[in-house]
């Protein structure tokens, strides 16, 4: 965020030039025309790069110069510092020789990056956004329903989905046991007519509500009522941010669909998938959109945490061998693959079949969700490849 420290070397690995660059347009412009008239060529695909974080200015900036950028993990980044220093010495001018000499020797360890299309930067951020604002949202339910255990738990088993607006008002309306005892049946039916809920009926709320309450201490009720009222407008604010990400998502979900009928494209596939979810395309398509349009099963697989980790090693090999869950992945991505996977058993009969075949095999829940949504990702990556739509008669599996 201040400045960026760059190392120049020549194919032999000889240091060329160190000079650190401030974080600003001004001096971004500046590291470009740094490396073009230190290295004096005028081919800029002759420049490699390498960065330890994927994203942001410098790296659009290099990319649109034409430059060939690389990024590699910290974790990776850590081992290849031990080739300089055992003694764990760790600086900006060290880091940059590292990556340098690292990606002149250890190219394939490298991710290449390239500037993704406009729409899938767009969807990426709003996806973001739609998580952020979801999860600052259980933030407040949790704190609401711990604020309504303190006095008043009976109105908790009205509904799991706390957060819904007619719960809200619901609260509004008789936010203690004293005015569940005043309030009239008519009252909580008008209210429910009005919220458009039919799945439940005013007398069992309202005999839910007027059960004996608990005993607390003098200004515990008007205490807890006070924290809730500030709770409310943010979680109807929240609703109403959550709402417009969610239909911005499926606009710009849309605008990937093909505007002919014969014309097949990634998002178009995947949707044929029974079970998957805006929330999960949005995540696919903005998370891994290099592994997909690469069809790289196996870079996808990783990267969404459903391939295995073996440690097999001394000791531990052969049949002592250990399969533990992968760690070192996307966790959004890992996220949305799990859920992909819980549609998945539920709207189509083979990944029914294949997590009941797990499950007989004494495999837990997460294992066996981790493998249909592993099989899931075969399958998607042979559809991408055929650019054919899910066909439940097919038994589609990569090459």
């Amino acid at each position: 965020t201040t400045e960026h420290v760059v190392c120049l070397l020549d194919r032999h690995g000889k240091v060329t030039g160190e000079r650190a660059f401030a974080h600003k347009g001004e001096g971004v412009a500046d590291l470009c025309a740094w490396l073009f008239d230190k290295t004096g060529t005028s081919a800029p695909e002759a420049l490699h790069v390498a960065i330890e974080v994927p994203r942001g200015a410098v790296v659009e900036t290099l990319l649109e110069r034409g430059l060939k950028v690389y990024s590699i993990n910290p974790k990776q980044l850590d081992r290849f510092r031990d080739r300089f220093s055992v003694a764990g010495a760790k600086d900006d001018r060290l880091d940059a020789r590292v990556l340098a000499d690292s990606l002149r020797t250890d190219r394939e360890r490298f991710h290449v990056l390239r500037v993704d299309e406009p729409l899938v930067i767009q969807i990426r951020a709003w996806s973001r956004i739609a998580e952020e604002l979801t999860d600052e949202r259980v933030r407040l339910m949790n704190r609401f329903r711990e604020e309504l255990l303190r006095y008043y738990p009976q109105f908790l088993e009205l509904a799991n989905e706390i957060y819904r607006d007619w719960f809200l008002a619901l609260w509004e309306l008789v936010p203690t046991p004293a005015a569940a005892r005043r309030v009239r049946e008519l009252t909580i039916t008008k209210l429910l007519l009005e919220r458009r809920v039919r799945s439940k009926k005013a007398s069992d709320m309202l005999m839910k509500l007027r059960e004996k309450p608990l005993t607390v201490a003098d200004g515990s009720t008007e205490a807890a009522v006070a924290h809730i009222g500030t709770i409310i407008p943010r979680l109807r604010l929240l609703n109403e941010l959550i709402k417009s990400a969610e239909q911005k998502l499926d606009e710009l979900i849309a605008l990937l669909q093909p505007e002919k009928k014969n014309e097949q494209r990634d998002a178009t596939i995947l949707l044929s998938w029974p079970g998957i979810g805006r929330i999960v395309i949005a995540t696919l398509l903005a998370e891994a959109s290099q592994p997909l349009g690469a069809r790289d099963y196996q870079s996808l697989r990783s990267l969404c945490g459903v391939a295995p980790v073996t440690k097999a090693s001394g000791k531990r090999s052969g049949p002592k061998a250990t399969v533990v869950m992968r760690r070192a992945c996307s966790v959004r991505l890992r996220d949305a693959v799990y859920y992909w996977a819980q549609s998945a058993i539920r709207y189509d009969p083979k990944s029914r079949a294949h997590y009941a075949a797990l499950r007989q095999r004494a495999k837990s829940h997460g294992r066996a969700l981790r493998s249909v949504a592993d099989r899931l990702l075969a399958v998607a990556c042979a559809m991408l490849r055929a650019g054919t739509s899910y066909d439940p008669a097919m038994r589609t599996l990569p090459t």
